[in-house]
């Protein structure tokens, strides 16, 4: 079997206002570097749009109904909508939003059905930071919880799992998987910093979650050490069926949004330990989507390496 690269055009037209970190300069620059000759076996997939069945499981009405319709009736007026201060749409933001859940979907679709083995969703917006009732921090959707939630609902793997290695905690997908005992999320990220949650202390109704902050200026040592202690070994008891990626490259150490320090080894050492462990508790079966990343090099060696690791479990 194969890895499948999942994404859309329409993911560049979620246009945010000059000078924001989350461009769509950011995609581009991950599919220019998923396209040299070592990932020429990737299969390319292109995302279809979710619908709103697949959206409500992870957001509700109202949430959806702010973006698809208030938000962006207000971007095709203006131009641009502002949901808050970091996060606001265009024009095409709607169906970027709508095709970066769809990847997710995708994914779980074609991986359930034996065609490959793993996937990567190059998308965005990015969307670990929206949560059931609310977009914000650069998100309209949470694409990899809809994915997750789609994988339980309709394709019956009964136990899932998230590992989350931005560098921003992603209240989103806690606060969706938080009062389920069958999903589980483990996040690794600097601590304190935007958006102010995922404390050791937030553990979900049956402790299912698991945080593993660091401090600012923490290494490679520090995250593997979070990794090792904490967060692998959680994961390996929960026993997974099916284990979803929230891939963000901003702990690099080049990143401007933040101040820790790992390189694409450590990305790539992490994504080989969560492969390892899907291998022997849940047949291989992985699904990763982009998160965050705004040093444009940084991000795109960074998730080349990525790539490279769930090839190499997916061959």
């Amino acid at each position: 079997m194969a890895t499948a690269l999942i994404s859309h055009p329409a993911c560049l037209d979620h246009a945010t206002p000059p000078g924001h970190p989350e461009c769509a300069d950011r995609l581009r620059a991950v599919l220019r570097a998923l396209e040299t000759a070592e990932f020429a076996g990737l299969m390319r997939l292109e995302a279809p749009a979710a619908g709103k069945d697949s959206l409500l499981r992870a957001h509700s009405a109202m949430e959806i109904d702010q973006v698809l319709r208030l938000h962006a009736a207000e971007a095709d007026r203006s131009g641009h909508s502002y949901i808050d201060g970091d996060t606001s749409m265009s024009p095409g933001s709607a169906q970027a939003a709508l095709r970066a859940a769809g990847a997710a979907i995708a994914a779980v679709d074609e991986v359930a059905a034996g065609r490959i083995a793993n996937a990567f969703c190059a998308v965005r917006p990015p969307g670990h930071h929206a949560e059931r009732d609310r977009a914000m921090g650069f998100c309209l959707f949470n694409n990899i919880a809809i994915g997750a939630l789609h994988a339980h609902d309709m394709k019956g793997f009964g136990r899932i799992a998230i590992v989350d290695f931005d560098v921003h905690h992603g209240n989103g997908t806690q606060d969706i998987f938080f009062g389920d005992p069958n999903l589980f999320y483990a996040s690794t990220h600097q601590f304190p910093l935007y958006p102010g949650t995922g404390r050791p202390s937030e553990k979900g109704v049956a402790s299912n979650i698991f945080n593993a902050p660091l401090p600012p200026g923490a290494d490679g040592r520090a995250f593997r050490a979070a990794f090792e202690n904490l967060l692998l070994p959680a994961l390996d008891r929960f026993e997974p069926d099916f284990i979803f990626i929230s891939a963000g490259f901003d702990a690099h150490r080049a990143d401007p949004l933040a101040q820790l320090n790992l390189d694409e080894s450590d990305f790539a050492w992490a994504t080989g330990e969560i492969c390892s462990i899907a291998e022997r508790r849940c047949g291989g079966r992985i699904v990763s989507a982009l998160e965050g990343g705004y040093d444009l090099e940084a991000l795109a060696s960074s998730a080349a390496a990525h790539v490279r690791v769930l090839q190499k479990y997916g061959a």
